[in-house]
C-alpha cells in the first residue's frame, strides 16, 4: 500500500507536465509502501489513540505489497517531499480544524 500526500501528488503532476513529453507511461508515487499494521500504528500515533489495536486473524492477509515503480520519475529528478507520517499529521490537523470551524460534520 503506497500513499502520497495530496500536495506532493499535485507537485508531481505539474513537474511531469513541464518536464516529460515521452509517450511511455510514467508512475507517480513515493516508491515506499507500508503494511496495514504500519499504517494503523502511524494513525494511532498521530491521533493520540490510546486504545488497543486488534486485527481479525480469521481474514485473509491480502496482497503483501502494492508498490509502484517510480524509477522513471526519479530519473527526471522528482521525489515526494512529505513522508507518510507527516502527510497523515497534516491531514489530521486539517480535519480537526475543519470540524472545529463547522466546515465538516461528523
Amino acid at each position: 500500500r503506497e500513499f502520497m500526500y495530496v500536495d506532493d501528488m499535485a507537485a508531481a503532476c505539474v513537474f511531469v507536465m513541464k518536464n516529460y513529453s515521452n509517450s511511455e507511461i510514467i508512475n507517480i508515487g513515493t516508491g515506499k509502501d507500508v503494511t496495514i499494521r504500519q499504517l494503523a500504528e502511524i494513525i494511532i500515533d498521530v491521533a493520540g489513540y490510546e486504545g488497543e489495536l486488534r486485527f481479525d486473524e480469521s481474514k485473509p492477509d491480502g496482497m503483501p505489497r502494492k508498490l509502484l515503480d517510480v524509477s522513471r520519475l526519479k530519473s527526471f529528478g522528482w521525489t515526494a517531499s512529505t513522508d507518510l507520517k507527516a502527510g497523515i499529521a497534516k491531514t489530521y490537523e486539517w480535519y480537526l480544524s475543519a470540524l472545529e470551524n463547522g466546515d465538516i460534520r461528523m
